[in-house]
């Protein structure tokens, strides 16, 4: 992937819309311009870029490359609240070892099964803990037609981890990867930028210069792009292959 970045970027300026990838409409006239001021609709230029659609574009051919993990939590050493120890045994354990007051009142104190066990009066053996799973990563699509390049972030879960009650790890990787998100942490980058792309409408207009280097997308425009990839993400099978690839 590195050799994709080698080359210099032309001069052309270049804005992208978070919101059909190319749309040829008209340039609207004077008239025209005037019942927009009076009603305002969308008018979208020549060769405007609308990013969240063209991601979704199975026309475009584009390629995944750097598909990455950049964080990774497997475990069952992290504490949980004892709440989740206890409602892990089985009922005829429960109705030996009825809740009371004492216990009760640790039922939000973070603890390991060991503690819980001891807290409980029972074996530890017989407190199930769950496998914590996150797993944070990236992946670069890029199309050489539009010469673009866009890096996005992928998870198991928003939160610090997700707990799942598996046999082993390998089982707790795929049950968490069954419903996989991006998030909003979004970088692009043009290159060549031989064409010039523009959009005006009543949506926020981003103007990116032609770079080598990744640029931020604003979060309005990111969660745009996010909301529409989540939208398509069973008819875009191929970031799901890649990625769950990479993380088994």
């Amino acid at each position: 992937m590195s050799n994709i970045y080698t080359e210099p970027a032309q001069a052309a300026q270049t804005s992208v819309t978070a919101g059909s990838v190319f749309n040829n409409e008209k340039q609207p006239s004077s008239a025209e311009t005037e019942n927009e001021t009076q009603a305002p609709t969308q008018s979208i230029e020549p060769n405007a870029l609308i990013l969240a659609e063209a991601l979704s574009d199975k026309t475009i051919g584009w390629k995944i490359h750097n598909c990455k993990i950049t964080k990774k939590t497997v475990t069952q050493d992290l504490p949980l609240p004892f709440l989740y120890h206890y409602d892990s045994l089985n009922d005829a354990i429960k109705q030996a070892n009825p809740l009371t007051p004492a216990l009760l009142s640790q039922f939000n104190t973070p603890m390991s099964a060991h503690e819980a066990a001891k807290l409980i009066g029972i074996n530890e053996a017989l407190i199930t803990s769950p496998w914590h799973v996150k797993i944070v990563g990236s992946l670069v699509v890029f199309s050489e037609a539009l010469q673009l390049a866009v890096r996005l972030h992928w998870t198991n879960t928003g939160k610090d981890t997700q707990q799942l009650y598996t046999q082993n790890e390998a089982d707790a990787i795929t049950a968490a990867f069954k419903d996989w998100q991006f998030f909003w942490s979004y970088r692009c980058t043009l290159q060549k930028a031989n064409l010039n792309q523009y959009r005006t409408s009543r949506q926020a207009t981003l103007r990116i210069e032609a770079n080598a280097d990744y640029q931020c997308l604003p979060a309005t425009h990111a969660l745009v792009v996010i909301a529409k990839l989540e939208a398509d993400k069973i008819e875009l099978p191929w970031f799901e292959a890649a990625i769950v690839e990479r993380v088994e």
